[in-house]
């Protein structure tokens, strides 16, 4: 009888509240059995409602009972403890949520270890050993756990389902061939996965031939990847040098360049120098003959002042008149090193232009221009202050707000005599030179003005084209009036289609030679866009048009404080 109680399995000595061996085991009126502090701590629980229960058979006892421990039933859990004999499965033997359980096994199920494909039933270990010692069982085919048993059960006549119908693409049973399915191209299940499975593995050689060729063409690439990073490495390399190069060579070419500039300026300053002193000693040699003659011119003795004018020295060969020349000889060596640099831009250009043709992208020779700001915020970075220069500024314009401000008016204002002054157009530039990128805003009132950039050689004197902002190709100019504005540069005009605000903002890219003007109010609308190239710093301008109805006494035009 013992070794009997040995071969029970290790639930049955189990206690079904805590799922461990049975400690000091008692069993309830209705028969089954509980560790006693297990029993007691359930029935403490159920004290308020005056009602104690079982907890597997939810018999009711009232009141509650008195427990003793089952002295036999502790007996054979000490016996099973020593043996060792049957342990109880550990809690992942256990069938869980989304597992298979075992279809033998009755109260706590175990996981199915296999699945029967003619049973059509799933067995944990113990339950399946006689599908190992039975020859019959032997026979059938066990499989991997499996919850879609039923799905291989005939719907309609409650069969395995061994047999494929090929006409209608589905498995069926022997009984539907003879039915429904009754003349159909039937074959066995296991032949028809036999076709299927030479069809299978044909697509896995055809999948595994393709990752050998893609494995293979991965390989090219990274070799690819390898040979790219050393050429692009050896580029960088030989580019800096080659351009460290230039730039030594720019760097010695500027210094010379400076040096002959400072040479010619000790040569300009030695010649102004020389001319200065004999300026003066002919002062002092004039002063000298005017004393004498004042002395003379008083002598009130008519005898003595006869006597000594004969005597009086004669004046000295008066120095040759002074030649005063320009400054240009200096800009000239601005305009020939913008020259140099223009060239400079062009060959660079040209390569690019030249490489795109032939496939070859070097877009990094000339950096690609920085994307306009979308924005009047985005702008607004770009701004700085801009002052009006009073000795460009023509006769008939008034300054005011420090230099910010232009009227035009009726008189002409008392002016000293420069020579960048504007002297036949109502004009005036600022004192600031415009590059990089830069942004500033003009508002006018009462008639029409001009809102322009140009470079500082422009014309100053005339009444020509070359001295008027757009009529020429050193300014590019936006003539706004009421209702209309007009774009002009090198005499040729574009009308430009919207109103324009009375404030006008201007964006320059000087690098990149883009120009906008744009009609600022509570939102930015682009009127025309310049796309060039500026060879020399800009400066901002501002004209009045000096006829009716265009404009009249008292228009104005103002550089906005921008913050």
């Amino acid at each position: 009888m013992a070794q009997k109680g040995l071969e029970l399995d290790r639930e049955t000595f189990s206690c079904s509240i805590c799922l461990d061996l049975l400690k000091d085991p008692v069993t309830t009126p209705c028969g089954h059995s509980y560790c006693m502090s297990c029993i007691k701590s359930h029935w403490d629980v159920e004290d308020l409602k005056k009602i104690h229960s079982c907890p597997q058979c939810r018999q009711s006892f009232t009141p509650r009972p008195v427990l003793l421990k089952n002295t036999m039933l502790a007996v054979l859990v000490e016996e099973l403890k020593k043996t060792g004999l049957q342990a109880a499965p550990a809690d992942h033997c256990y069938a869980g949520a989304g597992d298979v359980a075992c279809d033998i096994c009755s109260g706590r199920k175990l996981k199915a270890h296999k699945s029967c494909l003619i049973c059509l039933v799933s067995y944990c270990e113990k339950h399946l050993q006689p599908h190992y010692d039975v020859a019959q069982l032997k026979k059938h085919k066990l499989v991997e756990p499996s919850k879609n048993l039923q799905e291989n059960v005939c719907s309609h006549h409650d069969e395995v389902m061994k047999m494929f119908c090929r006409t209608d693409q589905q498995l069926i049973c022997y009984l539907c061939s003879m039915d429904k399915h009754k003349g159909h191209d039937t074959v066995s299940a296991a032949a028809e996965r036999a076709e299927r499975q030479r069809e299978l593995e044909g697509s896995r050689q055809n999948i595994q031939q393709r990752i050998q060729d893609r494995e293979k063409d991965v390989k090219l690439l990274q070799q690819q990847a390898e040979a790219i990073n050393l050429s692009a490495d050896k580029a960088a390399e030989d580019s800096e040098k080659i351009f460290t190069e230039l730039i030594r060579l720019l760097e010695k070419r500027s210094s010379d360049v400076k040096q002959q500039v400072r040479s010619r300026q000790k040569s300009e300053e030695s010649r102004v120098r020389e001319l200065q002193e004999k300026l003066e000693q002919e002062i002092t040699e004039l002063k000298r003959r005017d004393a004498e003659l004042k002395k003379l011119s008083h002598t009130e003795d008519h005898n003595q002042f006869l006597h000594n004018y004969p005597s009086l020295s004669p004046l000295s060969q008066s120095a040759s008149s002074i030649h005063i020349r320009p400054l240009s000889c200096f800009e000239d060596v601005t305009a020939a090193v913008s020259e140099v640099r223009e060239k400079l831009q062009d060959v660079l250009r040209e390569k690019r232009t030249n490489d795109s043709l032939t496939g070859t992208k070097v877009d990094m020779l000339l950096p690609e221009p920085e994307p306009e700001p979308k924005t009047r915020a985005g702008f607004l970075k770009y701004s700085r202050k801009i002052t009006l220069d009073p000795n460009t500024a023509n006769t008939q314009l008034l300054l005011s707000e420090g230099n910010r401000k232009a009227t035009f008016m009726y008189h002409q204002q008392s002016y000293s005599s420069h020579a960048d002054r504007f002297t036949e157009f109502s004009q005036v530039l600022s004192r600031e030179s415009l590059t990089g990128r830069r942004y500033w805003e003009v508002k006018r009132r009462g008639g029409g003005v001009s809102v322009a950039v140009a470079y500082k050689n422009i014309g100053r004197t005339g009444a020509s084209n070359e001295s008027v902002f757009g009529r020429n190709d050193k300014s590019w100019a936006l003539d706004c009036f009421q209702n209309s504005s007009t774009f002009w540069c090198d005499k040729v005009h574009t009308p430009v289609s919207g109103p324009v605000s009375s404030r006008v903002g201007v964006y320059l890219d000087h690098s990149a030679g883009v120009l906008s003007f744009y009609s600022v109010s509570d939102s930015m609308t682009l009127l025309h866009r310049v796309q060039t190239t500026f060879t020399q710093p800009l400066y901002a301008g501002l004209r009045f048009y000096d006829c009716f109805p265009f404009s009249s006494p008292g228009a104005t035009a103002e550089l906005c404080k921008l913050k």
